[in-house]
């Protein structure tokens, strides 16, 4: 004891009983072993005897401590303890499994100490071993649990980006595309397909499939017994885990899971609320995965796969509210554009073909539209390829019969829709459609199918009536023109031609007329009355009757005019009507003519441009504002040359101004100049205006005779050379002169005017060459004059071939130079040389 009274902490405690070392060391808590340094055991404790079921016999002087252990403990003891334990002289908590008697293995932790002698050498290995099963089970426990959290983390968060993919999925396709592939990353499932319910054709459609050469993969009634179908009516998770439970539940899935390979199959009912509240859900779809093998789900995957489950069928449900409503708002678009797109138009045709434009491919693959109108009827057609003829024809005819849609069941070979064309009670014909095969069935679909085809039939309807108004208005402005214009005199012809405006059903103004005041006096007029209708047409006559009544040989233009300003003053509705007329002497060739607020004529003479006759204009009849004053301007026309009178239709445009509108047309009437009379103006009015020109077009082009004589004067440039070859063929071919004759006559002609302007003009580029040609019953002579100065005649017609090409086209050609250097030729007509 201290001086204090308290224990002496200094001095041995002493217990109540004698603890025997020997029984300590035996029975101690952990293993003891010593071993010589090559391992050989020459202690061992009994703990270690127990632990392990080897007898003392056994082990000490006949196994070595490394001999206990495991193969890769054995390894480990080589590689790592005893390395270390040479080095430290001690190891500590080294985990071994060592092999018990049984063969069993006992995990343990060992610490070793290497004792030595005086002189350093090792002399002996103590170690203790103490038992680590209750650790090890505890370790991998922990890690058990480690690894399920690390998997359900992994899961959550798979989860979470598949939720967030499904919200990111607008359409049905999509998010079912973003299902279809969630089972793979959160449960390491081997393949997955998703199911889709079509409520409307009373359906499970397949729809997407990460394998979809495993399984039943086709659509099937919603009442099929197979398992999808089942799954889809009950709305209830079900797990397959073996073939067994598959032959006991579903059998249609044991032949996919033995010929796969795959033992485990979950299907997961896509569902719009929780599974526990049937009343309130709806099942949408399955999403069907499998697993190589068994696999056992436990609580916490079921829960994330119920959760999958609604996050997919909540999509599914948002995505169909979507789709939907997009699909009305396209249907509703197209009906409206289609509206419009087909009022723009008035003609059957272009309306026909522009709605079977816009069908394919917007709303359908194939389109074709037959129409009963005219004897051979109208089809239009576009999109392919085509459906059998005989199963279409078939349908039509029962459309056109009943007067119904007809809609094409799942088994329907011809697969289109037939909506007959129905219009104040009468089917005017049909329409039919191919549509997308996921879209044929839809109440809705079929509902914007029949307003498509009402308002088709509407517009088709109307666009008939339309064309039918339209000829019977043609027809009354044809019957009101001048049907008897004159003919049979070789010293003139007129060639006429209208066009009506292309979306205007009423008669017009415009008008034409040419008569003989005279036998050697020709008049020609083209007007036009303001405003449209009946009232104009009859007013067009009326004028039409005054212009030939007040014509005659003696008063000419100005006075005809100022007695139409007398006729307006009595019709009103003839008041600002614009008239161009003129009187053509065919003796002599004079032309007089006068404007009254019409555009000008336009000449174009054989040698020459076309030019606007812009003299002897005053304003419109019975104006009261303008220039009222009628005059008239005279001026000789040659024979061959062409006058064309015209109404504003065939000139104006809102696109561009008058002044261009001009000179377009006098391009094109120059660009014509040797066309034939037949068929001109109609030509003419075509390049000008097309078919779908607003206004009415009237023209009214005179020729006058050819002439016996052509005179023409060019400068010395080659580019001269051949504006008088067309201006001279064109004369050759108003005389009948045979082909031959005239090719010949046209190579001579311009090889002299060609060495007369390399020879006779080589140093002037200023002179001037005179061409004068005349044809007789029996030949055609041609003269070539320049006034240039050849340097030496001989040698410079001779040296090149142009003389030889001349004589070689030719019967006589002959040169005269007393003033400059005259060719003239002759060639016989209807023979060859």
């Amino acid at each position: 004891m201290s001086d204090s009274g308290g224990p002496d902490v200094t001095q041995e405690l002493r217990l109540p009983w004698d603890d025997d070392p020997n029984d300590l060391y035996e029975h101690a808590p952990c293993g003891y072993l010593t071993t010589l340094p090559d391992g050989t055991i020459v202690k061992v404790n009994q703990t270690f005897l127990t632990w392990t079921g080897y007898t003392r016999a056994e082990l000490v002087g006949h196994r070595r401590f490394r001999d206990l252990l495991s193969s890769g403990g054995q390894i480990y003891h080589e590689t790592h303890y005893a390395p270390l334990l040479r080095m430290q002289d001690e190891v500590h908590e080294l985990a071994f499994d060592v092999v018990c008697a049984d063969s069993r293995t006992l995990p343990t932790l060992v610490n070793s100490t290497l004792a030595r002698d005086g002189s350093g050498e090792p002399r002996a290995i103590r170690t203790t071993v103490f038992n680590a099963t209750e650790r090890r089970g505890y370790e991998q426990e922990l890690l058990f649990a480690t690894r399920r959290a690390e998997e359900s983390e992994r899961r959550v968060q798979v989860l979470q980006q598949i939720v967030a993919d499904l919200a990111a999925a607008p359409t049905e396709a999509e998010v079912a595309e973003a299902v279809v592939r969630a089972p793979e990353p959160a449960f390491g499932a081997t393949s997955s397909s998703i199911y889709l319910v079509d409520q409307e054709r009373d359906l499970i459609v397949a729809v997407a499939s990460t394998d979809p050469t495993t399984g039943n993969w086709d659509d099937m009634p919603r009442s099929s017994p197979r398992a999808v179908a089942r799954v889809a009516d009950r709305g209830d998770l079900h797990v397959v885990g073996s073939l067994t439970d598959a032959k006991q539940h579903f059998p249609d899935l044991v032949e996919t899971m033995r010929r796969s390979g795959r033992n485990t199959v979950v299907l997961l009912p896509l569902t719009t609320g929780p599974s526990d509240e049937q009343s309130s859900s709806e099942t949408l779809g399955v999403l069907a995965f499998s697993f190589t093998g068994e696999r056992q789900l436990n609580d916490n995957e079921l829960r994330v796969v119920r959760l999958l489950g609604q996050q997919a069928g909540q999509a599914l449900d948002r995505a169909r509210l979507y789709d939907e409503a997009r699909r009305r708002e396209d249907r509703a678009t197209f009906l409206a554009g289609t509206a419009r797109s087909l009022d723009e138009l008035h003609r059957l045709l272009p309306k026909a073909r522009r709605l079977v434009d816009r069908a394919v491919p917007e709303i359908a693959d194939w389109a074709v539209l037959r129409l009963q109108v005219g004897p051979t009827g109208l089809l239009e057609e576009a999109g392919g390829p085509a459906p059998d003829p005989e199963l279409l024809a078939a349908a039509v005819a029962r459309a056109t019969t009943a007067g119904q849609p007809i809609f094409p069941g799942d088994t329907d070979p011809l697969g289109c829709v037939v909506l007959p064309l129905t219009a104040r009670g009468r089917v005017l014909g049909t329409l039919a459609l191919r549509m997308p095969l996921d879209r044929r069935g839809l109440a809705a679909e079929r509902a914007f199918l029949t307003d498509l085809a009402d308002r088709t039939a509407l517009a088709l309807e109307n666009a008939r009536l339309y064309e039918q108004e339209r000829q019977i208005a043609r027809t009354l402005q044809r019957s009101l023109l001048a049907s008897d214009l004159p003919s049979g005199d070789v010293r003139f012809a007129v060639e006429t031609h209208y066009q009506a405006g292309s979306q205007d059903l009423e008669v017009g103004g415009d008008w034409f007329d040419a008569f003989k005041i005279t036998k050697d006096k020709l008049a020609v007029v083209v007007g036009d009355v303001v405003g449209r209708g009946i009232d104009a047409a009859t007013t067009m006559g009326q004028l039409r009757s005054a212009v030939r009544a007040l014509a005659n040989a003696e008063e000419g233009p100005a006075r005809l005019l100022v007695g139409l300003d007398r006729f307006v003053e009595r019709v009103e509705s003839a008041r600002m009507a614009t008239v161009a007329y003129a009187e053509v002497d065919l003796s002599s060739g004079e032309l007089t003519y006068a404007c009254a607020g019409h555009l000008p004529p336009l000449l174009h003479e054989p040698a020459g441009s076309p030019e606007f006759l812009l003299d002897a204009r005053s304003a419109a009849l019975g104006s009261r504002a303008g220039n009222n004053n009628r005059t008239e301007h005279r001026r000789r026309l040659p024979a061959g040359s062409r006058l064309l009178l015209f109404t504003d239709g065939l000139i104006e445009r809102r696109t561009r101004p008058i002044d261009k509108g001009f000179e377009v047309l006098a391009r094109e009437f120059d660009q014509r100049r040797d066309s034939p009379l037949q068929g001109f103006t109609a030509a003419l009015a075509d390049t000008m205006v097309g078919r779908d020109n607003l206004d009415d077009v009237c023209l009214l082009c005179l020729t006058l005779g050819t002439e016996e004589r052509i005179e023409r004067t060019i400068g010395a440039e080659r580019v001269q050379i051949a504006l008088l070859r067309a201006d001279l063929r064109g004369w050759l071919e108003s005389h009948d002169v045979d082909s031959e004759c005239r090719d010949a006559v046209l190579l001579a002609c311009s090889e002299a005017v060609a060495n007369a302007i390399e020879h006779g003009y080589r140093d002037d580029p200023f002179g001037m060459i005179d061409v004068t040609a005349t044809v007789s019953g029996d030949a055609v002579e041609v003269r070539v004059t320049d006034h240039g100065t050849w340097h030496d005649a001989v040698t410079d017609v001779a040296r090149g071939r142009g003389l030889q090409l001349i004589r070689e086209s030719m019967d006589q050609v002959n040169f005269d130079r007393s003033d400059g250097t005259t060719v003239t030729m002759r060639r016989s007509r209807g023979e060859a040389k």
